[in-house]
């Protein structure tokens, strides 16, 4: 007999080990970036093991895909911590004034497009980490045009909502394109 599964049960392997290890109590900035960092590890954990099925739509005519989302948080990521924080002319990588949808909708199956938006996603990534741990503090303040000023700590706060909503759009994606659940 082949045991149920709960479908809120964490996905297995190591990389779901820990994942929502770090501290409950203590340091802010820690706790904060430790949220994030398992967002960040939820997605790719959704995506993982998938090839062309990424650019899979959830239904007609939605253009969301789980590489769509990759290439939207590459954007996201981009855009708070390259633009806002650290006031670099950093233009999004995949969405623009004449295409604000390109993010999800040149997500596609085509040779390469998976492989460089994981990359695109993972640099960006890899600086907002080194953003968050030079900062002198959490009140560090950048300008948003949408927000006005923001500081690094409502930043992070965003940026865990961000990824937990499309995280949420990720397990239905993903369920939908092999069946695979779990937290």
């Amino acid at each position: 007999m082949t045991e149920l599964r709960r479908r809120a049960e964490l996905f297995a392997g190591a990389e779901s080990e820990g994942r929502f290890g770090g501290p409950a109590t203590g340091d802010e900035r820690r706790m904060l970036a430790d949220m994030l960092a398992a967002q960040r590890t939820t997605l790719e954990m959704k995506c993982s093991g998938l090839g062309p099925e990424l650019a899979l739509r959830a239904v007609e005519p939605s253009t969301l895909s789980l590489l769509g989302l990759v290439r939207h948080l590459a954007d996201v990521e981009r855009r708070w911590f390259r633009q806002v924080l650290a006031g670099e002319d950093a233009p999004a990588l995949y969405s623009s004034p004449a295409d604000p949808d390109g993010d999800f909708d040149g997500a596609s199956a085509a040779p390469g497009v998976a492989e460089a938006a994981w990359q695109a996603w993972r640099d960006e990534v890899a600086f907002a980490e080194r953003f968050v741990t030079g900062a002198p503090h959490l009140d560090v303040e950048g300008h948003d045009v949408w927000r006005g000023t923001v500081s690094l700590r409502w930043v992070l706060v965003h940026m865990i909502e961000e990824y937990a909503r499309h995280n949420g759009h990720a397990d239905l994606l993903r369920e939908r394109i092999d069946g695979a659940t779990g937290v």
